[in-house]
């Protein structure tokens, strides 16, 4: 949580960071100011001060919104700061020499240049980068406040409305001979067609995808990032997997859910796969336990699809091309992937603490096949440590069509 700074800070021998760039979609940024709209801005926190927020003279109404101290200029201040005065501005901040951990998404020309200025500027002043998992943000993020939690929890709302929506419109088209979905004009329905509507339902919502998403059938479904092909048809009786992950406006805080469906009917082998992931799904949910390693459950994941004859990370490393080809879960927040994370090689620490928020995802993808399966659903460990999912909605694969019976 942000009071854990200050000690991260210690722990990691950082004497001050800086955070560059926009408040918007700038998940450190956003974190302190609160998503405030600045840009190319400078915030400074020393360790056991207050932060210190440099904005152009435009926007310091916007700035004085973050509740931190603010300090106006007439220029964007990451051009500001490639200058003298960078150094002057420090100074007057009470930072002269020390270890200074740089964070933030800004353009990087102007991001080296202002660092460089400052280094040559003053060499007691040491800039230092560090790995996103064990760097002061992703660690204090970790652990979300009930504030931060309910927000997660609205964007999650947001994204079954949405979810149900597709549902809706998928089981409500006619169905040609070739058991081809059509749209409204008679047309055959593709993927690209889909993506339109997940995004105009998106935008309706007052919801942003900065991140993208995944509505993908047959052959795509089975490749656990392909987004879909816009020109593929959407037809009955094919695996489709629905990974949406949208996040509220300006780059707050995100939601992670899937469902896989099959419109109509699904084949026996079909059923079988997707039954094998609900199953391990269920079981993983009623074991996670307060305070255990989160690879813990990524092992129990893996006996049970090795024991199903399925290819592993764990049985074909580093990462087999079918089977189960991914870690189970990870973080969620400000970014949609954060600490803890699942996977066998990410270290003890990882752990399901009170407070985190984090994905449950297992699924089984066999390209060849043209077809893919997963399950997703977002859990936050409580203060009574026990896994919360945030948001209900069915877990139903074969979803019947209003308009269509097979003979």
């Amino acid at each position: 949580m942000k009071s854990d700074i200050d000690a991260l800070m210690q722990e990691q021998h950082l004497d001050a960071i800086l955070v560059l760039g926009n408040a918007s979609h700038n998940p450190a940024m956003t974190y302190l100011t609160g998503g405030c709209h600045v840009n190319k801005a400078v915030l400074l926190k020393k360790q056991g001060a207050e932060a210190v927020l440099f904005c152009n003279l435009m926007e310091r109404e916007e700035a004085g919104k973050s509740g931190l101290k603010v300090r106006t200029m007439p220029v964007w201040p990451m051009e500001a700061f490639c200058n003298q005065k960078g150094l002057k501005l420090l100074e007057e901040a009470g930072l002269t020499a020390g270890r200074v951990g740089v964070f933030g998404h800004a353009e990087i020309s102007t991001s080296l240049a202002m660092i460089e200025a400052l280094k040559v500027g003053n060499p007691s002043l040491e800039f230092v980068g560090l790995l996103g998992e064990i760097g002061v943000f992703q660690r204090a993020m970790e652990t979300k406040d009930i504030g931060e939690v309910e927000r997660i929890r609205r964007m999650g709302k947001i994204t079954v409305d949405v979810v149900r929506q597709t549902a809706d419109y998928l089981t409500s088209r006619e169905v040609r001979e070739d058991e081809t979905l059509l749209k409204e004009n008679g047309a055959p329905l593709t993927i690209g067609d889909v993506h339109s509507k997940i995004r105009l339902w998106v935008a309706e919502h007052g919801a942003e995808l900065p991140a993208g998403f995944i509505f993908s059938i047959g052959r795509d479904a089975g490749v656990p990032h392909s987004i879909g092909t816009a020109e593929d048809l959407i037809r009955l009786g094919k695996p489709i997997i629905f990974d949406i992950y949208p996040s509220e406006p300006g780059g707050g805080y995100f939601y992670d859910f899937t469902r896989t469906w099959s419109l109509g009917y699904a084949s026996h082998e079909a059923q079988e796969l997707y039954n094998q992931v609900h199953e391990v799904f269920s079981r993983l949910v009623n074991h996670f336990t307060a305070n255990a390693p989160f690879k813990t459950f990524e092992v129990m994941t893996c006996d049970y699809f090795e024991s199903k004859g399925h290819p592993t990370k764990r049985s074909h490393p580093p990462a087999p091309l079918e089977g189960y080809v991914h870690s189970l879960g990870h973080g969620v927040g400000l970014n949609i992937h954060e600490r803890p994370q699942s996977a066998l090689n990410k270290p003890e620490d990882h752990v399901l603490k009170p407070g985190v928020v984090f994905t449950c995802e297992p699924g089984l993808y066999y390209p060849d096949r043209e077809m893919g399966f997963r399950l997703e659903d977002t859990f936050w460990m409580n203060s009574h440590g026990q896994a919360e999912i945030l948001v209900d909605y069915p877990y139903d694969f074969v979803l019947k069509m209003k308009k269509w019976n097979k003979n």
